[in-house]
């Protein structure tokens, strides 16, 4: 098992600036780089402190390039139905370059009311606008004189540069919350599964299912592959992780509720069962995201147990990437967490 690093800002200007934020999860990112770690990943969201201080995934991910030498990058995620399939074959590719080949790509059909609204863009229908786009993203990869008719876009004779460096083009992800079928469809079409607990149910049946129906595409995905992300905070004393990690899970909680508070007057059939979600997650607290295991926080060694217990839990994962940004912490907790990991953790679990 691989494991790496995973990043949702969900600050706002008043409680640490951009400048603030960004300068710290670049420390973490190179850090991560010296200290082994397989991955960085980046999501991509708007308008809200929940994700908000990162609206391009692809601008962040450049500058982690240019700060590390092995680390692979990976979107986490893309929202292509904000996007023209032209822009995003180009923008990555373009990263992939600057990057030597690190980049993965990760999509997620994006679930929040407000982000549609802003953009114009219906949420009913916007499963079938999401496979277009990325189906659209790949051919463009892949082919010269593409040509395509959709009702969400358009293009003709099209001829993307640059060309990806990695043949036959960056590996692809898509990520998968609550819907049963969307695990499947995943597999269906050939990519990798993205999955974050975050408190909410993840049964091993779900990812199974992906694994089941899981059909080749390309060779840049050749088998299935699950990557899991969750917050950690290893400490050397169980009394001191538990407090920092239930004070920055309860801020991350809080943020995140108040993203999703967005759904209380919403209804989509392309998302039936997101309605409810703000009630369920105002049932919680920080600490009982510790406590069912949708963070991993401890001691090494309570770490190594609970990260057995969910790979029980969910399944065979291939990765696990670790939210360490969560709540607005800062480096100077982080840093020594994922140090910590990287020698008293990741060694036993090799061996």
């Amino acid at each position: 098992m691989e494991f790496g690093i995973s990043f949702l800002p969900d600050v706002a200007p008043g409680t640490m600036s951009a400048s603030e934020y960004y300068q710290g999860v670049l420390a973490l990112s190179r850090l991560a780089d010296r200290l082994g770690y397989s991955h960085v990943k980046m999501t991509e969201h708007y308008l809200h402190p929940y994700g908000g201080y990162c609206p391009s995934p692809l601008n962040f991910l450049t500058a982690v390039a240019a700060q590390t030498e092995r680390i692979r990058l990976m979107t986490g995620c893309l929202l292509p139905s904000f996007h023209h399939p032209v822009k995003i074959a180009s923008y990555t590719a373009m990263v992939d370059a600057i990057s030597n080949g690190r980049l993965d790509v990760g999509y997620a059909r994006a679930y929040l009311p407000y982000e549609f609204e802003t953009f114009d863009v219906p949420m009913d229908g916007s499963r079938e606008r999401f496979e277009a786009t990325i189906a659209a993203v790949t051919e463009l990869w892949t082919q010269e004189n593409a040509t395509r008719e959709t009702p969400y876009f358009s293009y003709r004779d099209a001829t993307t540069l640059p060309r990806p460096v990695q043949a036959p083009h960056p590996p692809t992800y898509v990520a998968a919350v609550r819907t049963p079928s969307s695990f499947s469809r995943i597999g269906e079409l050939g990519h990798g599964l993205l999955i974050t607990p975050g408190g909410l149910d993840m049964p091993a049946d779900r990812v199974r299912a992906y694994r089941e129906a899981f059909q080749p595409r390309t060779a840049a995905m050749p088998e299935p592959r699950v990557v899991a992300s969750l917050p950690l905070l290893v400490g050397e004393s169980v009394a001191e992780a538990n407090r920092l990690a239930d004070r920055y899970l309860q801020n991350y909680l809080d943020v995140w509720t108040s993203a999703v508070d967005s759904w209380n007057n919403v209804s989509s059939s392309d998302y039936a069962s997101y309605s409810g979600m703000s009630r369920f997650l105002r049932t919680m607290s920080g600490t009982d995201l510790r406590l069912t295991g949708s963070a991993i926080v401890g001691t090494p060694d309570m770490v190594i147990d609970r990260i057995h217990r969910f790979v029980e839990q969910v399944g065979q994962v291939d990765s696990i990437l670790w939210q360490v940004d969560f709540g607005g912490m800062p480096y100077e907790v982080a840093a020594p967490s994922l140090q910590l990991f990287a020698d008293e953790v990741m060694p036993k679990l090799a061996g």
